[in-house]
């Protein structure tokens, strides 16, 4: 906790930000040249599927952090209207995007999976449907924190939005076990184990690993970003 709230403050946060972004950046692009090899070139294609499988690499880790930077934003959020903590606001500005654009390529790709799986590129699944409303929500939070004139009424708009919006993320969870849906139950989290070979288990993970680092850089330089916006109108005003 002492740490998380040294972090709290921009200045230091942005001293933080400045050292750890070379190395993730290094970090993050090896990571992905040996997880492509591994998904494109090592994995075997499925019986069924062939090669088409190979889109579960880059679309089961999407979905994986679409949810996971909303669950980001909803405990920014709580920071930002119970402890003012000074970076919450800033740091879910940053991420929103991003989270967005992860749920955006788990929805593109998941369509172009659909496609030769389904016979159809969208179909009103319970899943597909509760994974489009959270791009909404994530739309949603982008546009409430920017629609005041005053920024911490927009931050502070966006965050309850997040907090409520919260609800969605288990029944992006469970919707394959609450209804029937097209798509498959867990396979990876799940109480006997994977169910999936470790030929393409190992992949999935690297790449989901990988993401994350992605997810991580790109949320710190956003934060850089916003920290000096923030900075750039303060001087502004006061000038």
């Amino acid at each position: 906790m002492a740490d998380l709230h040294f972090l709290a403050n921009p200045a230091r946060f942005r001293r933080f930000s400045q050292r750890v972004v070379p190395s993730l950046s290094v970090a993050t692009a090896l990571m992905l040249a040996v997880g492509l090899y591994l998904a494109l070139l090592q994995s075997p294609p499925d019986y069924q599927q062939g090669d088409t499988v190979r889109i579960m690499f880059v679309h089961v880790p999407s979905a994986w952090l679409a949810m996971a930077g909303y669950a980001l934003l909803a405990g920014l959020g709580a920071s930002l209207l119970i402890w003012r903590h000074p970076l919450a606001a800033l740091m879910a500005r940053a991420a929103a995007p991003v989270g967005a654009g992860f749920c955006a390529v788990c929805l593109l790709t998941g369509s172009l999976w659909g496609r030769p799986m389904w016979g159809a590129y969208w179909v009103w699944d319970a899943r597909l449907t509760s994974m489009l409303l959270l791009f909404f929500l994530y739309l949603g939070h982008i546009a409430l924190s920017r629609a005041y004139d005053e920024p911490d009424r927009g931050d502070r708009a966006a965050a309850i939005l997040a907090l409520i919006g919260v609800i969605n993320l288990p029944i992006i969870k469970f919707s394959v076990d609450w209804w029937n849906t097209l798509h498959q139950p867990a396979s990876v989290a799940r109480l006997g184990g994977p169910s999936i070979h470790p030929s393409i288990l190992v992949p999935l993970l690297w790449m989901a690993a990988t993401l994350f680092l992605l997810f991580v850089l790109l949320v710190l330089l956003r934060t850089d970003t916003e920290i000096d916006r923030r900075r750039l109108e303060n001087a502004e005003q006061q000038a």
